[in-house]
């Protein structure tokens, strides 16, 4: 009998532990639980931009340029798509990103945060202002020229660096405080996917565009179906990405589109779930009387199977898929956007003439002042008006607080600094310049604000 075969049985519990396991477990458990903590993601993210802006800085800056911007091809026949590496993670990767994050949207619309207009309202109201007043301090000090289509740039609030600064602080400030802030910055989400849509597009194709509303048709009619299965939606979701490639729309959209269409209906109802495992839980129970290892029992290993597919039928697509892509969009798609897209280099001579640039201007003091003076002051008349409400057990300075988070616009700003100024590498290292600097100085205040008024809570 092979060594795999034999169980080291833990008498206590039923648990087969093999010589290292426990030794093993004890390891990375820990690792384990740090993965999923709501505040790594973030660490990891800064990780990467701090590494992007070191080798962008550093003796290996020409590699560093030279291999982010090298040329990859996809071929089959004489048909291909020709990009270089930058553009892949941009246009393709990032693509896995907008998927999530219209999930995590339609989820919120559907059972979540912004299910019910009540509570709703007064998030989306604070990210509508958050919004529109960082682009208009951005366009006072950039009202003319090519510098103008930076307008978006400051418009946008990095959820997971926002929302891991404020977990940080959980034992400090009331957990509504948290709602809050999550659903601000999903209806902010909302908001930059439909400015790059309607505003950061190259010229457009009504042939593609055609094809793409087709595509697009046809992944809401599987929906409505009822078709389960993800194969059919996966398919149609990669040739709308490539439709909209060729159309002048950011192919990115394709994420969100397809996410939107992700079926939200479980097969089985709880009732039916709980009737079913019962009967396959009994056949386990009868099964294993008569050969206690499910490598020899067939029936053990085809009851597992059973289980296996009751527990999916009683699970929605959009919660499956959406948990199955969280961590590798957090711990990989995201941290190599910002290894590929955060190397700045930084030339201590020209200082000051970068600080004074009114791009730099526009999108630092849009997402440092214009976010603060834009989420509070939007809530502050929201809730003089009535039509909105402050979160349970908070105070309006807290609001005041996570207002100045608003202003951490990482990830998306950077994308979309990417799209308005991809033709002008000047304005555009002036961008991510004025995202860095004021995304450090808005989690810091953020952090420091929010620390001490729970010190004043004590």
């Amino acid at each position: 009998m092979s060594h795999d075969l034999k169980p080291i049985l833990n008498e206590e519990n039923g648990i087969n532990y093999a010589p290292w396991e426990r030794t093993v477990s004890r390891i990375l458990t820990p690792f384990e639980e740090f993965i999923h903590r709501q505040t790594t993601g973030g660490m990891i993210l800064m990780a990467a931009a701090v590494i992007a802006l070191l080798l962008a800085n550093s003796f290996l800056a020409d590699t560093y340029f030279h291999t982010i911007h090298t040329p990859l091809a996809l071929n089959i026949g004489s048909w291909g798509i020709n990009m270089s590496l930058h553009h892949w993670v941009n246009d393709g990767l990032m693509a896995l990103f907008f998927f999530v994050v219209g999930m995590e949207l339609k989820r919120e619309f559907l059972v979540g945060e912004l299910s019910d207009i009540k509570q709703a309202a007064l998030p989306i109201i604070a990210a509508i202002g958050g919004m529109v007043v960082p682009a208009l301090i951005y366009l006072a000090f950039n009202h003319e020229g090519e510098a103008m289509r930076g307008w978006g740039i400051p418009m946008a609030t990095d959820i997971a660096f926002a929302v891991g600064v404020l977990v940080l602080l959980a034992s400090r400030v009331p957990k509504a405080l948290i709602t809050f802030l999550v659903a601000l910055a999903i209806a902010d989400d909302l908001g930059a996917v439909l400015v790059i849509a309607l505003f950061y597009t190259h010229e457009l194709s009504l042939v593609w565009l055609t094809a793409a509303l087709a595509l697009v048709i046809a992944l809401f009619t599987l929906n409505a179906s009822g078709i389960r299965k993800v194969t059919p939606y996966f398919i149609l979701a990669v040739l709308l990405w490539y439709a909209l490639l060729q159309s002048g729309v950011h192919a990115t959209l394709a994420g969100v589109l397809g996410a939107f269409t992700v079926p939200a209906r479980s097969l089985y109802d709880p009732s039916l779930f709980i009737t079913r495992a019962k009967v396959q839980l009994e056949r386990f129970a009868a099964s294993q009387r008569e050969d206690n290892s499910i490598m020899t029992n067939e029936k053990l290993f085809s009851v597992t199977q059973n289980l296996e597919k009751i527990v999916h039928g009683v699970q929605t697509p959009l919660q499956r898929l959406e948990s199955l892509w969280h961590l590798p969009v957090a711990f990989l798609i995201i941290p190599i956007f910002a290894l590929f897209n955060a190397g700045i280099p930084l030339q201590l001579s020209a200082l000051g003439e970068t600080m004074t640039h009114p791009v730099m201007l526009g999108v630092a003091i849009g997402l440092l002042v214009g976010k603060f003076a834009g989420i509070a002051g939007a809530s502050w008349l929201a809730i003089r008006l009535g039509v909105g409400q402050l979160p349970t057990d908070t105070k309006f300075s807290q609001v005041m607080a996570v207002s100045v988070l608003g202003g951490i616009g990482f990830t998306m700003s950077i994308f979309i600094a990417e799209l308005g100024f991809a033709e002008q590498p000047e304005y555009l290292l002036m961008a991510k310049t004025g995202v860095l600097l004021a995304s450090v100085l808005a989690g810091l205040l953020g952090f420091i604000w929010l620390w001490w008024l729970g010190n004043q809570n004590k």
